[in-house]
Parts: C-alpha cells; sequence; structure tokens
C-alpha cells in the first residue's frame, strides 16, 4: 500500500497516521475526500492484533467449528466401510461416496452464502444455524435405515450445516491476524483432523457394542456441547458496514485468484479418494485386519495434524502460495504411488506421507486468497466463491473414484490414477 510522505501537502493524507488514529475518531472532511475509495473500509477497520488472548481464543474456537466440520468429512472413510459391509449392504461404493461427497460438496459451496453474510456482521446467526443443523443431522442419521434416509440426514443436513460454519471459522482467524495468518489458520484447522481422529475412532470403538443407532447419538451431543462452547467464545473483529455482494466479478481480474480457483477444483476432485477409500483397499486388496485397516485412517488424520501446522510457520515467512504448489504436486506423486503400495508397511509409510501433504493443501487456501489482496472487509466472499470451485472438485472426484472401483476386476487402479492426475 502506497503511503505519503512525511512532509504532505495540503488535502493529501498519511495513511499510515491515519491508520494509527483511533477508531471513534474519525478522519477530517478535507482527508476524507481524498481517500482511495477502494481502501476506505480497511483504514477505518480496526487493526489487527496478531497475537494475544483474545486472537488466540478465537484460533481455540475455531479448532472447534473446525472438529465439527472437516472432522465429519476426515472421518468418513470408517463410514463408507461400515456401510459398505454392515448399514447399507449391497448398495455400491459409488453410491455411499455421494453421501460423503455431497457433505464435502456442502460444506463448501455454501460458502458462497456464507461468506457475504459472514462480511455483513452475521457470524453468530451463521454459527447458531450451522451448530442446530449438523446436530439435526447426526441425530437423524441416527435413526436412518435405508440409503435415502442416510443421503438426505448425513449427505444433505450436516453438509448444509457444516457449510455455515467453514468459512466463518476461517474468516474470523484472518482478521485477527497478518504476520502469524497462516501458522494460526493451520492451527484452528488441525481441528479437522482431531475431529476426524475423535469421530472414527469413537464410532469404531461404540458401534459394535452399543450399535449405530446410539453410537450416532452420543457423537451428535458430543457436537453439540462442542460447538456451543466454541460460538460463545468467538467475536469477529467488526468492520465498516456497507454495501455487501454475494458475487465480486472484480476478483476474477485478478489472475493469481482465478488460476487458483480453478487449481483447487481440480486438485479437491482427487484429495480425498484415499480418505474415503484407503480402508476398503486395505482390507480387500491387501488382505489386512479390520483393526489395522481402520487404523490407516487414523494415521492420515495424525500425519495431517502435522501438515497443517508445520509448512504453515513456513508459509509466513515465504508465502503460503510458495508452499501450497509443491505440497499439492506431492499429493498427485503419492496418488500415483499408491498404486505400488502391496503390503501393510508400505501402505502405512503412504498414509503418513499422503496425510501430512493433504493436510498442508487443505489448510494453506484460505490464507493463500487472503494474501492476494482486496479489503479485508471482503475476505468471507472472496473465500466463498473460491472454495465454491473447490465444491465443484470434492462432488465429483469421490463418486467417480467409487464407480471405478465398482468396475468388474478393476480393482483400485482407476481411482488411484483418478487420485494422481488431479
Amino acid at each position: 500500500m502506497p503511503t505519503a510522505s512525511a512532509s504532505t501537502s495540503l488535502g493529501e493524507i498519511d495513511i499510515d497516521k491515519e491508520l494509527r488514529l483511533p477508531h471513534d475518531v474519525a478522519p477530517s472532511t478535507t482527508d476524507t475526500e481524498n481517500v482511495n475509495p477502494g481502501l476506505s473500509d480497511d483504514m477505518d477497520a480496526p487493526i489487527p492484533p496478531d497475537g494475544g488472548s483474545k486472537a488466540w481464543t478465537q484460533v481455540f474456537g475455531s479448532f472447534f467449528l473446525f472438529f465439527a466440520s472437516w472432522g465429519f468429512v476426515n472421518s468418513f472413510g470408517v463410514y463408507q466401510n461400515y456401510y459398505a459391509t454392515e448399514h447399507l449392504k449391497g448398495v455400491p461404493a459409488s453410491n455411499i461416496s455421494w453421501i460423503g461427497s455431497i457433505q464435502a460438496f456442502l460444506l463448501m459451496f455454501v460458502g458462497v452464502l456464507t461468506g457475504p453474510l459472514y462480511d455483513k456482521g452475521y457470524f453468530r446467526y451463521l454459527a447458531c444455524t450451522g451448530c442446530f443443523l449438523v446436530v439435526l443431522g447426526i441425530m437423524m442419521t441416527s435413526i436412518s435405515t435405508t440409503y435415502w434416509q442416510v443421503l438426505l440426514s448425513q449427505g444433505f443436513c450436516i453438509g448444509l450445516g457444516t457449510g455455515f460454519l467453514f468459512v466463518p471459522s476461517v474468516a474470523v482467524i484472518t482478521g485477527y491476524f497478518t504476520m502469524k495468518r497462516s501458522f494460526a489458520v493451520g492451527l484452528g484447522s488441525t481441528g479437522g483432523s482431531v475431529g476426524g481422529i475423535v469421530y472414527s475412532v469413537a464410532f469404531r470403538s461404540m458401534v459394535d457394542t452399543i450399535g449405530f443407532g446410539w453410537a450416532t447419538r452420543i457423537l451428535g451431543f458430543m457436537t453439540m456441547v462442542l460447538l456451543i462452547g466454541s460460538i460463545s467464545i468467538m467475536k469477529p473483529l467488526q468492520y465498516p458496514a456497507g454495501p455487501r455482494s454475494l458475487f465480486l466479478p472484480s476478483a476474477f481480474k485478478q489472475l493469481s485468484y482465478t488460476f487458483t480457483a480453478v487449481a483447487l477444483m481440480i486438485t479437491f476432485m482427487g484429495l480425498y479418494i484415499p480418505y474415503f477409500h484407503i480402508q476398503g483397499y486395505a482390507a480387500e486388496y491387501i488382505g489386512l485386519n479390520k483393526g489395522l485397516s481402520y487404523q490407516l485412517l487414523t494415521i492420515m488424520n495424525i500425519a495431517s495434524i502435522f501438515g497443517r501446522t508445520i509448512p504453515s510457520i513456513v508459509a509466513d515467512k515465504l508465502g503460503p502460495i510458495n508452499i501450497m504448489i509443491p505440497s499439492a504436486f506431492g499429493t498427485a506423486v503419492m496418488g500415483f504411488s499408491w498404486i505400488g503400495m502391496k503390503s501393510a508397511p508400505s501402505t502405512i509409510v503412504f498414509a503418513i506421507l499422503y496425510g501430512f501433504l493433504s493436510g498442508t493443501v487443505v489448510s494453506l487456501p484460505p490464507t493463500t486468497i487472503a494474501s492476494m489482496g482486496g479489503k479485508q472487509s471482503e475476505v468471507g466472499t472472496r473465500l466463498g466463491m473460491a472454495f465454491t470451485f473447490a465444491a465443484t472438485g470434492l462432488l465429483t472426484g469421490n463418486p467417480v473414484a467409487g464407480t471405478l472401483i465398482d468396475i468388474p476386476n478393476g480393482k483400485f487402479r482407476g481411482a488411484q490414477v483418478l487420485c494422481g492426475v488431479s
């Protein structure tokens, strides 16, 4: 941002001086007449503290919003396998994949609506709506017995609820941090990995003893408590009121933003294929026992925690896009290498490496987009539009992979290739 010289002439403005003004003191009429209109919102906005107890409290609260949203996506593999072998036995793998894919799609796609609403100051309404829909979806899933019932409750209802939570959980953090933004978002996003671990392990440990219904309901009660607690402690920095739009066409005039949005769509098309299908692959084609097959998803989520935090520290120094690109390339390489994993040790190594790299790819898009410029008061809208592209990839990739797996004698080769090329 260019600043005026130390000796400004009459009618010019010293932007550095104005940024230091108390927020309840308005600049003079002469000054405001000469401010660039495109910058005026951010000039009046509170300066991000980049730390402090209040800022880190938002990261803590965001952790549990990620826990309840991405945690379900990251744990869907355990449901995919359970539905295929028990609850929805006989339903094709591609059909079951639609449940998780629609859930993940709505998580990101709803951002095109929640982003602008967040920018308007409706964080509390969005978070409470998301909490209600997620808990309702879990409870309805617990009493679902047919494919269409599970699709509506777990796919659509939980998906809509997590969509109301996701963009606000990211946007709150970006408002409080600048120099430490990537690390803060990465730390908050580890909630998605921890949630994936907790949901999958808890479901597996309970379903054989108390049944599908009560195992799912207990997860619902736990989610409700965590969401209510996190919403109660989160408070976004308030930005000046002004006109907001559901869509910012001007953002796509920036080539870096457009290329990033398209790249997210392609990358997310194959990114979650291992999360959905690695358990079935390990059990059916490697011959691992049920216990070890289940542990692979947990291993991936544990590795993802480190992938979301360690590279984020480096990203604050080198730039998030410079870390995200090689990480995305790494997931593609690992997708192709998955074809050669024919033993338990090699598959475990794959789970660790892929979990780490995919964790980086998932955690850095928000800070990558936020670092591309634009007003902080529009960050929710810009995030929502970009995530809509990613949502399209999530919606199509996993069902296509499931269809390829269903092909007689096709095994997992087609799904593994799709994971690699995208």
